[in-house]
This record gives structure tokens, sequence and C-alpha cells, in this order.
């Protein structure tokens, strides 16, 4: 059994299911965008790349060692279009931490869609995967990303500075995270 197994999973706007091949458009369009890469510490990916990373999406995880992850596509309800993606990765399986993280077309921007589908997905994760602690790490400028991680109730933890190399600028990050007893506290 692999993670993907859990999907699809239905919002009220959204459809949140694995990515297929015929996803490739749609990913390469964000992907490749220089206002998305800034924040991942990565230059824009070519059509190439994206196209074998559709492959290993495809294939499916485990969700039992370090490193192992979940990829979801997002499409508005109706429609066949990824308009973004949200990654759960196991940082450590022993300590049940789950690393949550989202990129999103910003054509698609102002719409709710990142905090939706990251609250689906969250969900997925202390439900489902049995995670006792949810976190981001997030660019310090990428302030839209920090609205959902408060949205979603999650609390500042750490501010590293100048911990990551973007090309030529030092980049900054924020840790948000939330504990499972503190995000079934707030649903209750």
């Amino acid at each position: 059994m692999t993670v993907l197994s859990l999907l699809p999973v239905s919002t009220e706007r959204l459809l949140l299911r694995p990515f297929t091949p015929d996803d490739l458009d749609d990913l390469h369009a964000f992907q490749s965008l220089p206002e998305v890469a800034r924040y991942l510490y990565r230059p824009p990916l070519t059509r190439e790349q994206c196209a074998q990373s559709l492959t290993r999406r495809a294939a499916g995880t485990a969700w039992s060692e370090d490193g192992h992850d979940l990829v979801v596509a997002v499409c508005p309800v109706g429609e066949a279009k990824v308009v973004g993606e949200i990654v759960l990765k196991l940082a450590s399986a022993s300590a049940r931490q789950v690393e949550i993280g989202w990129t999103f077309n910003p054509a698609y921007a102002g719409r709710g869609y990142a905090t939706e589908a990251a609250r689906a997905v969250a969900a997925l994760a202390f439900v489902e995967l049995d995670a006792h602690r949810l976190f981001a790490r997030l660019d310090v400028l990428n302030t839209g990303s920090m609205r959902v991680c408060e949205r979603l109730g999650m609390r500042r933890e750490a501010h590293l500075v100048e911990n990551d190399l973007d090309g030529g600028r030092w980049g900054s990050e924020y840790v948000y995270a939330t504990l499972a007893r503190e995000w079934k506290a707030e649903r209750a």
C-alpha cells in the first residue's frame, strides 16, 4: 500500500488527487516560473524536470521511512486543471514529524485554495498518517505562505537567519508548527 491510496479527497471547492502524466502542462505552467521557484531555493524547473517529477509522483511511495512523501495535485471541483500541489514529507518516522509544503500557480492566488487544500492534507497527516507534529519551513519573504500557516493554526516556532543560499542571496526561514493534540483541540 502507498500513501496515494488515501486519495482522492474532496473539499468544498477542490479535488485533491494523485498526479498523472496528463498533468505535465499544468505543473510546468507554475513550476517553471521564477516567482514560484524563488521561495523554493532552486531554479525554475524545465519541462523535462517536471516530467521526471510526475513519473516519480505517479509511482507513489510507502510511508514508513524518513524522506517518504505524498504529493497531491490540487484541482478546482469540476475542472481537470491542476492549480497547485501540496506535499507531505515524513521528516522523522520515529518521532512522527511531518513537513507540509505547497506550491500554487500565481494565476490562482487570492482564492483561498492553498489554505483549503493544506487544511485537508493536514487532516490526512494527523488522522490517517498519525503525525505527532506538522511543520512548515518557509522563506521569511513569503508572506502568502505565512498567512496560510496562521490560518491553519500553526505557530511560528523558529526564525532561521541566513540558513540557505538562494543563488547569490542568503535566505532566512521561519518554521511554523502544530501538534496533533493542538490540531484536534482546535477542531473540537
